[in-house]
């Protein structure tokens, strides 16, 4: 009851070490995942003061988040306010969509305009 979850930001070694330094420097405060694939072995969607141990790619816990928002929106109705939040490329919705579009692609997902996408909003502890 009272364990922690952890929590991986990208797939590649490159990829996770540039997210983890943007939410250690306070840049990246929000994540996002497709509900149809990122959950699809039955993990819940995380809840609002849920607290994380955030991994490095060896597997080690670099720090904890905590949820202060969780929403489930379509993937065409991702908002400014969480690009902005999430902290990489240009923070537009329109950056999101397209970059992670191409993300979840090369992991085989195609997303679609009403896919639905978790957002998580977070705080370093």
């Amino acid at each position: 009851m009272n364990e922690v979850r952890t929590i991986e930001l990208g797939n590649t070694r490159e990829v996770r070490d540039e997210l983890n330094s943007l939410v250690l420097a306070g840049k990246k405060r929000a994540t996002a995942g497709a509900l149809e694939w990122d959950y699809e072995e039955g993990e819940p969607v995380e809840r609002v003061g849920e607290k994380f141990a955030l991994l490095d790619y060896k597997g080690k816990a670099i720090a904890t988040i905590v949820a202060t928002r969780v929403e489930i929106v379509d993937f065409i109705d991702v908002p400014d306010e969480f690009a902005l939040a999430e902290g990489e490329g240009d923070l537009s919705a329109e950056d999101f969509r397209k970059s992670h579009a191409k993300y979840w692609a090369e992991d085989g997902f195609k997303v679609k305009d009403d896919s639905l996408i978790v957002l998580m909003y977070f705080e370093v502890l």
